[in-house]
């Protein structure tokens, strides 16, 4: 079996950088808004924030073009996102309205925008593996070069349905890029008590399928090694895993904190504060002076206006109308001709 690569070499031209960064601290602010708000109790849907892995959609987005596509679990909204899919939509969809991205029906764990190549999100462990899995035999079949991303955490390569899929992505060399946000938990689970002593990365080779392994929270080494497996996969070469070590700061799901449970403590959660992917990108960017306090500020309020518009919008929206709720349980009846 071969060892995962972590790919050293190579930055992002400074204009990406830049991108990078701004990318990193929209989804940021997106979520900081969600939590402030969610007490209201207008959002009635489960969420689950992404803050501390926003690394991870930023560096790897990036390379995307608007026909590849993106597959997510539960903790979506960063991989939505950095897509660039619908912020206006996503908001409408937390609020339940019929402008929602998933015309108010899903909530945050359905997010969904086909016109940005986010073919959605889905709360059941490992379920979107094999749907991604599939799309990318399609796009081989029909000779096409998209890429297809699929996003999943530590927890969902322990299912059945994510050996499945990588088994047949590695036979038949499809173009497709698994990427493992490893935050060190399943809910509440540590990894040390639920998988052995190897890193996840290291299950790729067995299926015929290059493995990477980096640091989840520097966007620079996420855009280095997404760049190769998202090459390759372009090229004909086929899928790649993508193991990034990362940590999310707030509870599985919800907006608070919950190191009051004990499954983590709070030693581990200040030494992940400390390689915070954002804080730590602004401080190297103005120490190299790519970044300045002008900036900055700029991309602030930038962010907020859009934040506040899209709040706007949601809130002022409809609720979906009653009939709607069933709509897509049965296929719609067509008369014969």
């Amino acid at each position: 079996m071969t060892s995962p690569s972590t790919l050293e070499n190579g930055f992002p031209s400074a204009n990406t950088r830049l991108a990078l960064y701004r990318d990193m601290l929209r989804v940021r602010l997106v979520e900081e808004e969600i939590i402030k708000r969610y007490g209201e109790q207008e959002m009635r849907c489960p969420t689950h924030i992404c803050i501390g892995q926003e690394a991870a959609p930023a560096g790897v987005s990036t390379h995307l073009r608007r026909e590849d596509e993106v597959y997510s679990a539960h903790r979506s909204h960063g991989h939505y996102l950095s897509k660039g899919a619908s912020l206006k939509g996503m908001i409408a969809e937390l609020y339940g309205r019929e402008t929602g991205c998933a015309l108010g029906m899903g909530g945050s764990q359905h997010l969904i925008d086909l016109d940005a190549g986010f073919m959605g999100s889905a709360p059941i462990l490992a379920s979107t593996i094999s749907v991604g899995v599939g799309s990318a035999w399609t796009a081989k079949r029909r000779g096409h070069d998209k890429v297809i991303v699929i996003y999943f955490g530590d927890g969902a390569t322990e299912e059945g349905a994510f050996h499945e899929a990588a088994n047949f992505a590695g036979v038949n060399k499809l173009p497709v890029v698994f990427v493992c946000e490893n935050n060190l938990y399943s809910v509440h689970t540590p990894l040390e008590i639920r998988q052995p002593n190897r890193k996840i990365s290291e299950l790729a080779g067995m299926h015929g399928v290059r493995g990477l392994i980096g640091d989840g929270n520097d966007v620079d080494a996420v855009w280095r090694l997404a760049e190769v497996a998202i090459q390759d996969a372009r090229n004909g070469n086929g899928p790649s895993l993508i193991e990034l070590a990362t940590y999310r700061w707030k509870e599985h799901c919800g907006p608070n904190e919950d190191q009051n449970l004990g499954y983590r403590s709070d030693e581990e959660m200040a030494e992940w504060v400390e390689k915070c992917p954002l804080a730590r990108y602004e401080k190297i960017l103005v120490e190299e002076n790519q970044l300045s306090e002008a900036i900055i500020t700029k991309f602030h309020l930038e962010i907020a206006q859009e934040i506040d518009e899209a709040f706007d919008f949601a809130k002022s929206s409809a609720y979906p109308k009653p009939e709607m709720l069933s709509r897509f349980v049965y296929p719609e009846m067509r008369e014969s001709s």
